[in-house]
């Protein structure tokens, strides 16, 4: 990140930088394991910028958190635990404790530093999610964690920071993770993962690799896409499990979200759903093309 005046200025890619004016830097440093900034515009609001990388911003986070979490969800008929990797702004644990089923969400978040940043600055995102007497966090390595635990769940939701080289999650989306995770799934367990810019300039980065990694692990795999204005491109989700997905599922999305959740959303739907699930050609053609898999002795890192 470069901060010239009020201007936030961000690489999006090696020749091609997005500039946003800020109305207010809520806090600026540096945590043991990452640079955090928390900044305010009039087009955005509050939004989290982790090592010069936009995360979530109060505009627009519910298109990215809503279509990570409820489609995955929605997978499952009853899903009671569920862990969840990463996702300091509390977005994501929000939006899995919105359904009524869930009894216990396990949250694995490394820096506490961001989430205590976050709790104190992102009240809009977390909505008070923390306090939420099903939620369990923890600070620690959640590969470590994943790779010791006894215990099972029902959903895993891995919403970590981008694979970046050197990055806090460079070895959390590679075959070695992806098979410690699906070891801690109930039968009929799901897993679900942020996957990466989907979008024409960028899809090869690590979302076709991320999806075919998946699918060396998985009897079933499957891809959405949704356009998140503040990423500056579409965003991709992989889902995964050996459980087959229903048919046709844009025809269950609104009695399903109707029956299990204790709120109404902003973004997902019935026909959200058939938009996010209906991937573009270049989008298909890269996944079915694409040969690479993402293991620990040779990951596949986005710029």
């Amino acid at each position: 990140m470069v901060m010239s005046g009020d201007w936030f200025t961000e690489e999006i890619y090696p020749d091609l930088s997005m500039m946003l004016k800020v109305r207010k830097v809520y806090y600026s440093g540096q945590t043991a394991y990452q640079k955090v900034e928390v900044l305010d515009s009039e087009l955005f609001g509050r939004h989290l910028v982790l090592d010069g990388k936009t995360q979530s911003t109060e505009r627009d986070e519910h298109i990215y958190h809503e279509s990570l979490v409820h489609p995955a969800m929605l997978c499952h008929p009853e899903p009671k635990q569920v862990f969840i990797g990463g996702g300091g702004e509390g977005g994501t644990l929000r939006e899995v404790l919105a359904h009524s089923s869930v009894e216990r969400a396990t949250m694995i978040d490394l820096d506490s530093e961001v989430v205590e940043l976050c709790r104190k600055y992102l009240p809009n995102h977390h909505q008070g999610s923390f306090d939420d007497s099903r939620t369990h966090l923890l600070h620690e390595d959640g590969r470590g964690y994943l790779e010791n635990t006894s215990d099972f769940y029902d959903v895993i939701v891995l919403d970590l920071v981008d694979p970046l080289d050197g990055g806090t999650a460079a070895l959390l989306y590679t075959q070695e993770f992806y098979s410690a995770a699906k070891s801690r799934l109930n039968p009929g367990g799901v897993l679900v993962t942020q996957s990466g810019p989907a979008g024409l300039l960028s899809y090869k980065e690590c979302f076709t690799t991320i999806f075919n990694t998946l699918s060396t692990l998985f009897t079933h795999t499957t891809a959405a896409q949704v356009h998140v204005p503040a990423f500056q491109t579409l965003w991709s989700f992989t889902i995964a499990s050996d459980t087959p997905f229903a048919e046709n599922p844009e025809e269950q999305v609104d009695t399903e979200l109707a029956r299990r959740l204790s709120k109404s959303l902003k973004y997902y739907d019935g026909v959200s759903h058939r938009n996010m699930f209906s991937l573009t050609k270049f989008q298909r053609d890269g996944l079915a093309s694409e040969d690479r898999i993402n293991r620990d002795d040779d990951p596949v890192f986005m710029f």
